[in-house]
């Protein structure tokens, strides 16, 4: 039996959806980003949504990030990957690129980071060593593999609060707490896919290069932005219908 997949597509990811069936779903912690889009990839139903909301209307931060992967496990889903827009500063690939992180840093603040809230939700203390399910990521290598898309191994994701970008300063930070590339929202998801038991991976569509780095050496060029998301967009299609090939052996 295969295993049953979901996708959060961030930034620049809004046709990916586009005209398929969806339902409205509501959790114990809110209502998600917005409906669950049934997708048919490769001959198997994937499902999808946007982490953003239809029209991008959700800031990184006040995504409800509980109810997204809450309505996601409900569904029974087994593994999610999601797609992350974001800035390189070293070598994790150029613009256009794919990345596959392999470890987190996080940034943020205030985000409900946990289904274990203390009192009848109860504590506990998750091992977190590995961010991202080592098995996925090795299905979704060999998925870009067999498609012919080239896909960093690995890299440092470092998760900022945004919605702003960073400064050049605080790019020089990041660098040297070893961060590799910048978002916004892989944390706190794949805590919470970890929390429900779920797999979880990331595929980093590398969109610019980071504050004071190469092409926004003086500013981020955001109007080239969504022309190479565009392209990544193509290449993730590709990837995720090798994957349900793979899973399906």
């Amino acid at each position: 039996m295969p295993e049953r997949h979901a996708v959060i597509l961030g930034s620049g990811f809004s046709d990916y959806v586009a005209h398929s069936p969806s339902e409205q779903r509501g959790t114990p912690y809110g209502d998600p980003s917005g409906a669950i889009h049934t997708l048919t990839i490769g001959g198997q139903q994937v499902f999808g949504l946007l982490r953003h909301g239809a029209g991008h209307v959700i800031p990184a931060h006040a995504v409800n990030y509980r109810a997204n992967i809450a309505a996601l496990a409900e569904l029974k889903v087994r593994a999610i990957i999601a797609f992350n827009t974001v800035g390189v500063i070293g070598a994790a690939g150029e613009c256009g690129h794919l990345a596959l992180p392999d470890q987190l840093l996080d940034y943020t603040w205030g985000r409900e980071q946990t289904y274990f809230t203390g009192s009848a939700a109860g504590v506990r203390h998750l091992d977190f060593t590995e961010p991202f399910a080592e098995a996925l990521r090795e299905q979704l290598l060999t998925a870009a593999s067999r498609a012919g898309i080239r896909c960093k191994n690995g890299g440092v994701y470092a998760v900022t609060q945004g919605p702003r970008l960073e400064t050049a300063a605080e790019v020089n930070r990041l660098e040297q707490d070893g961060a590799d590339m910048i978002g916004m929202t892989g944390r706190p998801e794949a805590v919470l896919a970890r929390e429900l038991g779920l797999s979880y991976a990331a595929i980093a569509a590398v969109a610019n290069h980071a504050a004071g780095r190469g092409a926004s050496i003086r500013a981020i060029p955001l109007e080239e932005v969504y022309a190479v998301l565009d392209k990544a967009m193509e290449s993730v299609r590709n990837i995720l219908e090798h994957l349900v090939i793979i899973n399906d052996d």
